[in-house]
């Protein structure tokens, strides 16, 4: 999903998940990720962090939030909105927890980009402020303003576009 470049900076976090009982003939659980702990905790995947209200809180394992020059408007955009977010990805899992962290970025299209597989579950959580502010400094140090280009349509070929006759077709 990310540019081909080495990120500059990684960012290791933790994700905490939630789970609930669901009210489907379909389904046991729901669950979706609730929260981004900044750095990695010394805590082992799936480790049970509260019980209680219906619901079950997981510490669910640790990703890399990768920072890339390249991507620095969309960092600044997501500073911006009013509600920084860190987008966080549960893939499908075959082992003992129905789910495996997969990725956690500050960049709103690839996070957007996760949805495409329809089996991932894809949650924008709140930005911790110690992650908000590694990613300030981040775009304050390496975002370059590029200029916009509006790109300059050709005229149609009125020739191109007459009525021509098919054969066995009608003109």
């Amino acid at each position: 999903m990310s540019p081909a470049a080495p990120p500059l900076v990684r960012i290791p976090v933790g994700i905490v998940v939630e789970r609930h009982k669901a009210d489907s003939p379909w389904a046991d659980f729901v669950w979706r990720a609730v929260a981004v702990l900044p750095d990695e905790p010394d805590t082992k995947s799936w480790t049970v962090l509260r019980q209680g209200g219906g619901g079950t809180l997981f510490y669910a394992g640790s990703a890399m939030v990768d920072l890339y020059s390249s991507e620095t408007a969309r960092y600044r955009d997501n500073l911006a909105s009013g509600s920084p977010s860190i987008w966080t990805v549960l893939s499908p899992s075959e082992g003992a927890w129905p789910y495996s962290v997969a990725a956690a970025t500050a960049d709103p299209a690839e996070g957007e980009a996760f949805t495409e597989a329809a089996d991932n579950l894809v949650e924008a959580v709140p930005m911790p402020d110690v992650l908000r502010e590694q990613i300030e400094s981040f775009v304050a140090e390496h975002h370059v303003e590029r200029e916009f280009f509006k790109r300059e349509r050709r005229q149609a070929d009125p020739e191109a576009l007459a009525r021509r006759q098919h054969d066995g077709g009608h003109e």
